[in-house]
């Protein structure tokens, strides 16, 4: 059997031509992901996660009692890191930072379980959060979904610029990140005297 014929033959549990289906699939967003993970794999392979979290650590010289520095620049790199890199794999390339700065700073023998759950890294997890999913927000290349987004409406006749898209983009996502710092200042390190 060729592989024409297979193409035209209609499948029997979705009654849909697969010349259909293929050929309404995004593939510019399938191979921009694709790219990704090569770059992604490519950044771990290398140890500049491993750097980065010696340099984070050299830099906010971070202590088990009091992790604002580390809590506030891990913030702000995120958000300005995922304007450039799609969020959910900045996130998932940070988090080997956060631990291993993790492992530094706490007892030795504590497990990952124990630095996920520790009150004194709760804020730089929630400040990792908050600046990789609002950072994205700021440029069409930032957040999978934005990606997706453009170009189902370039598609649907009404594109969008990558110029305009920062216009309205990076504005917001500085408002954002902004009041994300406020959080966490307030949440973690003054309302803590209070609760």
């Amino acid at each position: 059997m060729r592989v024409k014929d297979i193409m035209d033959t209609t499948p029997i549990i979705s009654k849909e031509n697969l010349q259909n289906v293929l050929r309404e699939l995004e593939w510019s967003t399938l191979f921009y992901f694709i790219g990704l993970f090569i770059v992604v794999a490519g950044i771990v392979k290398v140890g500049l996660i491993s750097k980065l979290s010696d340099s984070m650590i050299s830099l906010t010289k971070p202590d088990a009692e009091n992790m604002f520095a580390t809590a506030i620049i891990t913030l702000w790199f995120s958000a300005i890191a995922s304007t450039v890199m799609e969020n959910t794999i900045l996130i998932a390339s940070i988090i080997p930072l956060v631990t291993d700065m993790a492992y530094s700073i706490l007892p030795s023998g504590t497990d990952f379980k124990s630095i996920v759950q520790h009150s004194t890294f709760m804020p730089v997890w929630w400040s990792l959060a908050l600046g990789t999913c609002l950072g994205g927000n700021a440029t069409p290349i930032g957040a999978s979904a934005n990606v997706v987004t453009l170009g189902l409406a370039e598609r649907a006749g009404f594109p969008i610029s990558f110029k305009k898209y920062l216009i309205y983009g990076i504005p917001l996502t500085v408002e954002m990140i902004v009041l994300s710092t406020v959080y966490v200042w307030l949440r973690y390190y003054i309302m803590k005297f209070y609760l």
